[in-house]
């Protein structure tokens, strides 16, 4: 019987969270998502907390900075990266202080290298993504930014297991040649799926604990991901469109991190049972196998931790099908 890095019934967050109090947040999560918490991200505090510029953070070769408000590659570190790599830090130690004792599973997000090669910018201009040499220096720069950073997560929390969500809303537009130009009047070449799975398998392996990959697009590239080493998928389960896929890796072993959004706790648990159950496998297999989680982060929600609870709840509910 395959194990999974999460306990049986366990719910969690996607990562972003509204505000910008992190001890409040990280609180709130630690209390509300006890089973598999993880490490606010807090966009709202600004340039550096978003996910773009916290990803910069775990490039120790490639500096960015600021420009016309968006991201780019910059000729030496400044001011900008200075901002994104303390947040990182006053996070980190929020953690530390908070859940420094912490025993079970605790996660943690990053940006994929797919998805900061779409958003972060040339100094020439256009895309990391169009420039081929310049996309496997990304990914090879965040695959040891990852690596430092996972031993350091370990090293403040000594008792814990660590899990990796990497996040990659823009790999199947990568994939399928549909991410726009600079100017917007064109689109960028599709890259190959070898080269996707090589770089984003070079990331999972430098990460050296379990990974997720999250993906909140439609047509997500299952099979890639499964092949690039990732434990587990963590999908908008009202974008899934390709079950019988699905279906083969979850029989295969792969665990599910499910996105729900729904008005209680028990329509999201339905939500999940309905899926299980398309899929023909049996309800005993769920809790250990699943997560449940939001679609996606939860930076515009209005009522967080009602919303929280009732993930958790979700989570309790389908471990109640087994008594």
């Amino acid at each position: 019987m395959t194990s999974f890095p999460w306990p049986v019934g366990a719910a969690t967050g996607i990562g972003s969270l509204p505000g910008t109090d992190i001890a409040e947040a990280q609180r709130i999560v630690l209390g509300e998502l006890p089973d598999l918490p993880h490490l606010p991200e807090l966009p709202a505090r600004g340039p550096g907390a978003d996910m773009i510029g916290r990803g910069g953070t775990f490039l120790p070769e490639i500096p960015i900075e600021l420009y016309a408000a968006r991201w780019r590659v910059a000729a030496r570190p400044g001011h900008d990266l200075r901002v994104a790599r303390d947040l990182l830090e006053r996070d980190l130690d929020t953690m530390t202080e908070q859940a420094g004792a912490y025993t079970g599973t605790f996660k943690v997000q990053v940006p994929g290298p797919w998805t900061l090669a779409t958003s972060l910018a040339l100094p020439i201009g256009g895309q990391v993504l169009r420039d081929p040499g310049a996309t496997r220096d990304l990914a090879g720069s965040l695959a040891e930014g990852v690596r430092a950073h996972i031993a350091e997560v370990q090293a403040r929390l000594p008792h814990a297991t660590v899990l990796l969500q990497i996040d990659e809303p823009s790999l199947p537009a990568v994939l399928a040649g549909r991410v726009p130009t600079e100017s917007g009047f064109g689109t960028l070449r599709s890259v190959d799926p070898s080269l996707a799975r090589s770089a984003l398998s070079g990331v999972i392996t430098a990460a050296g604990v379990p990974v997720v990959v999250h993906c909140c697009a439609a047509a997500v590239p299952l099979t890639l991901l499964r092949e690039a080493g990732a434990v587990a998928v963590a999908v908008d389960l009202s974008l899934v469109r390709d079950l019988d896929t699905l279906g083969e890796l979850l029989d295969a072993g792969m665990g599910l991190l499910a996105g729900v959004s729904g008005d209680s706790a028990e329509a999201l648990a339905s939500q999940v049972r309905d899926l299980w159950r398309k899929l023909g496998f049996p309800l005993k297999s769920l809790p250990a196998q699943v997560v449940v989680t939001p679609p996606c982060g939860l930076a515009g929600e209005a009522k967080v931790t009602a919303a929280l609870t009732a993930i958790r709840e979700a989570g309790r509910r389908l471990t109640a099908d087994l008594d």
